[in-house]
């Protein structure tokens, strides 16, 4: 084994057990970053980020926040800008400030009026037979 552990012990370090879930993640208003992260706790973004974003919690982007890219995580509320493809496992929240362009799935969808949502949205998991299919089931 090196001075610096071996590959294993760097990887069993970044899922550190003492991480407490009730940590938030913040890019402040100013920040800007382009790249991609990974997050294991929430995340609150109130900068701007150009990438794509892994988050195991909720993601929030504030009003000043904007992000151009594809988002995967729990929960969403977005108070900002967001542009590209979200994943959202169960509640979507945009709330009146919000702008919203691109391909969303999510379980729940909740909009609040005022907010700009120009998307294409799959919702629930529900997958849907064509009626052409049913019939020709049918007359077998």
């Amino acid at each position: 084994m090196s001075m610096f552990g071996s590959k294993n012990d760097k990887q069993s370090n970044v899922a550190n057990p003492s991480v407490s879930n009730n940590v938030t993640n913040s890019i402040v208003d100013g920040t800007s970053i382009k790249g991609d992260i990974n997050a294991n706790n929430d995340i609150r973004i109130d900068g701007v980020l150009v990438g794509n974003l892994d988050c195991s919690g909720r993601v929030i982007i504030g009003a000043q926040g904007k992000v151009e890219g594809n988002i995967t995580c729990a929960n969403a509320i977005i108070e900002g800008n967001f542009k590209g493809k979200l994943s959202v496992k169960e509640l979507l929240s945009v709330k009146e400030t919000g702008v919203v362009n691109g391909e969303i799935i999510t379980d729940k969808l909740m909009v609040q009026t005022g907010a700009i949502f120009s998307v294409t949205c799959t919702m629930g998991g529900q997958i849907l037979v064509p009626l052409m299919k049913k019939e020709s089931h049918a007359s077998k």
